[in-house]
């Protein structure tokens, strides 16, 4: 049985370490290798972004960052007007493949 059937059964979520153990049980590698690769992986994803570039995976998806424009909000418990300046926000488009298994 696989960490994934596992969090289903459970019905919880894959963490950042399940990720990490996953990698280092099939590709082989320490606990310790397998989370500096995926340290930098997502560092590196973040590092691209923050540069307004996107990063494409074929396949999985591609992450890329959205400008947000500044705008004024109610508060609808309060009746307050809060303004919320101008951002950039990070998104994430699947690919087919990745449709696709979540689909089954």
């Amino acid at each position: 049985m696989t960490i994934n059937n596992i969090c289903r059964i459970l019905d919880t979520n894959m963490t950042k370490g399940d990720l990490i153990d996953q990698v280092a049980r099939k590709a082989h590698l320490t606990k310790k290798a397998a989370d500096e690769a995926v340290e930098v992986f997502l560092n590196e994803i973040g590092r691209i972004l923050s540069k307004g570039e996107k990063v494409v995976l074929s396949g999985f998806g591609t992450f890329r960052v959205i400008s947000m424009k500044g705008k004024t909000v109610k508060i609808p418990r309060t009746e307050k007007l809060v303004t919320i300046k101008s951002h950039r926000s990070p998104r994430f488009t699947p690919g087919k493949k990745l449709k696709r298994q979540v689909a089954r």
